[in-house]
């Protein structure tokens, strides 16, 4: 569509001017952070008007709709687990906006247990997680409005199915750790000042809930004094419930931790270690003996055991040492499950709890591997495999024997055979070698002329494995190529690797991005004409950055609830906890400058041609304020040169992503499958 007949909404502009060390940056968009305002609702509805005024015009969105929607439409169930006398799992029918919990006695017919669409006519109310008492006779549940981190705890009578005790308000970012089967541990903020969805929280705060007590009566445990903020705390009972372990962040890298001796009413904290330099949390106990998981000292995590009398880090014993594989592991059946992870691929042992390695693991095939969890008296755990291309499938694991048998193969219309799933490794501009795996039809042409979609994280230690998704297969069914680059600022590589994409090395990420990008083209998978680049959150920021770096290297760029003002992202929610891996425009001149000199938001200059672009955000993101999105999108249509539409789409009654209801997902993967094809010239999907 020509410029011409794309009219965008006037964007007010004010005069807000910051400084920083001597510098004047102008912020004219600045009224669009308030989310409460009549003038930015209005803002928003005409925006959003606009979007799908354009995107009305696309003739075969609603065919692509019904794609995504065929290939969702199939029952999905998770691994089972234990919890008293019932065995539990999740199960969606398929286009369910919320997965169901079902439980069953032995061998006995599945109920339902939990049924959040029974919350909400339009399945905008999530259950988020769910943590069952010693015994199992109690369970304590959060649920989501409108997809907000905020959250709500209730608390059930397993036998009855009935509510018991007070409702939880004001929770956030918590675990939910039971006490026997009289209460649990829980962590929040105090209610902020402003916007719930906006209004920085910067202490969080761990308390102790007593069933059938009021929730103003329960106990402080940490971090109720000024003496040190930690903007991330949580709490991990023992299964035995004889140990609380509390850890204390003050961002998202790095934790103090301290234990407690619960059988002990007198028993004062003991620390487990004491600087933030490394993670550190708690893997089993048995009598006095802890196995905790770290990387502090080493950057691709290890296992230790420490008597909980003397648990500081001088008196650790190394049980599983550190390799050259990043190391995640869990337990079950009184045995470690060690999953490594091999150029983004897992490779799973078991090992006895003295370190001894007991078998090695036969995966079904390379992809990524999960879940191996239960109880210390288990006989069988199960696990997840999916990859690209293999919807995900569960298996038993019998933990005496190590055989495997499969449990549930979902029936997905999806026919992963007629798809290759390959990874290459290629050189980014500092000469660093990068693994990607590139997925499409086994008969594509690489003849430069293939949609593709090029998605990236590349932050906060995250890994990108190959795992499935039917938004994915729907893309692949499609005609168009997948490509997952595991850029630096991830954790494929461990610590090493996510610092290397931090602060004043964040250019890394842009750059491993790049080259992905061009090694793509230049093997003619694709062209810039036929590439579009995707992320979300810190993805978002990725996309934002290459954009406005190269605006000449994709034919469309997506970033979805991005990170784009980078001078004012610690300003909102919990966002100062994020400064281990960008620093921030206070630190410093140098980090400020550094900061400034890639902000998305503040790189957009006039006269110069971006791609076509779809920002896509939600109204009750308080994770990645919207106010990101809104200016960036303002900035980029009053610059924008060319034809290329700029365009936002806004989501209501959603969040950061996390509980989204089905219904909500094909309309988005519609309009932005459909947005990404049109731009990329395509009138029919015929020529694909």
């Amino acid at each position: 569509m020509p410029k011409s007949t794309l009219v965008y909404p006037e964007t007010q502009k004010g005069d807000v001017v910051d400084t920083y060390f001597g510098t004047d940056v102008a912020d004219p968009y600045r009224w669009l952070e308030d989310d409460r305002s009549a003038e930015t609702e209005a803002w928003v509805a005409t925006q959003n008007k606009t979007t799908q005024t354009y995107l009305m015009q696309i003739p075969y969105r609603e065919t692509i709709g019904n794609v995504v929607r065929d290939l969702l439409n199939y029952e999905r169930v998770s691994a089972p687990f234990i919890e008293g006398k019932y065995t539990y799992f999740y199960k969606n029918d398929g286009l369910q906006n919320q997965s169901v919990v079902y439980r069953q006695l032995d061998n006995g017919e599945p109920e339902v247990f939990i049924d959040p669409n029974q919350l909400s006519d339009d399945g905008t109310v999530s259950l988020s997680s769910m943590s069952f008492s010693e015994d199992g006779s109690l369970v304590a549940y959060q649920t989501s409005t409108g997809g907000s981190d905020w959250r709500e705890v209730y608390f059930m009578d397993t036998d009855t199915m009935e509510l018991v005790g007070e409702v939880l308000d004001d929770v956030k970012f918590s675990g939910l750790s039971w006490y026997k089967n009289e209460g649990i541990y829980y962590s929040s903020y105090d209610a902020p000042d402003g916007s719930e969805l906006s209004a920085k929280t910067d202490q969080h705060k761990l308390y102790y809930h007593k069933i059938g007590t009021p929730q103003s009566e329960d106990a402080k445990i940490f971090g109720h004094t000024d003496a040190e903020k930690h903007r991330y705390v949580g709490a991990q009972v023992s299964e035995d419930s004889r140990y609380l372990l509390v850890t204390a962040s003050v961002s998202t890298s790095g934790n103090r931790a301290y234990l407690k001796d619960l059988t002990d009413a007198d028993a004062k904290w003991k620390t487990v270690k004491e600087d933030i330099d490394g993670d550190v949390y708690m893997l089993a106990s048995e009598g006095e003996k802890l196995w905790l998981v770290t990387n502090y000292k080493a950057p691709n995590g290890k296992v230790v055991a420490v008597n909980a009398n003397e648990p500081n880090v001088e008196n650790w014993q190394e049980i599983i040492n550190e390799t050259d594989n990043v190391l995640s592991p869990s337990t079950a059946g009184g045995y470690i499950f060690a999953e490594y992870m091999v150029d983004a691929i897992s490779k799973v042992y078991q090992y006895d709890l003295n370190g001894q390695q007991i078998r090695t693991i036969d995966l079904p095939d390379i992809g990524s591997a999960g879940s191996f969890a239960g109880k210390t008296d288990s006989k069988n755990t199960y696990y997840t495999f999916s990859n690209y291309t293999t919807p995900t499938t569960i298996y038993r694991y019998d933990i005496a024997s190590g055989e495997s048998t499969l449990f549930n193969k979902p029936a997905s219309k999806f026919d992963g055979s007629k798809f290759v799933s390959k990874q290459v490794f290629y050189t980014s501009k500092d000469g660093t070698k990068v693994p990607m795996i590139i997925t499409h039809a086994k008969d594509t042409q690489l003849n430069g002329k293939n949609p593709t979609l090029l998605y990236g994280y590349g932050g906060f230690n995250v890994s990108l494995t190959p795992r499935f998704s039917s938004t994915v297969a729907a893309w692949l069914e499609l005609g168009g190529i997948y490509a997952v680059p595991n850029i630096r600022g991830g954790g494929e590589y461990g610590k090493a690797w996510h610092k290397a994409g931090t602060q004043l090395q964040k250019q890394n990420v842009f750059d491993d991005f790049i080259a992905a990008a061009e090694y793509l083209i230049d093997n003619k998978y694709t062209s810039s004409d036929y590439l579009a680049l995707r992320g979300g959150s810190n993805g978002g920021l990725l996309v934002g950055a290459v954009m406005t770096q190269r605006p000449s290297l994709a034919k469309v760029a997506l970033p979805a609830v991005g990170v784009l003002d980078m001078l004012r992202y610690h300003t909102f929610t919990a966002g100062a906890g994020w400064a281990y891996d960008y620093g921030t425009s206070e630190q410093s001149d140098e980090m400020f400058k550094y900061l400034l000199g890639y902000s998305p938001l503040h790189n957009i200059k006039a006269g110069v041609e971006y791609p076509a672009t779809m920002v896509t955000t939600a109204d009750h993101d308080d994770r990645v304020v919207p106010a990101h999105s809104f200016k960036f999108a303002a900035e980029l249509q009053a610059n924008q040169q060319g034809n290329n539409p700029t365009l936002i789409r806004i989501e209501t009654d959603a969040g950061h992503g996390a509980g989204t209801p089905i219904s909500k997902t094909i309309e988005q993967y519609a309009d932005i499958y459909g947005f990404v094809l049109y731009s990329m010239g395509i009138r029919s999907l015929d020529e694909l």
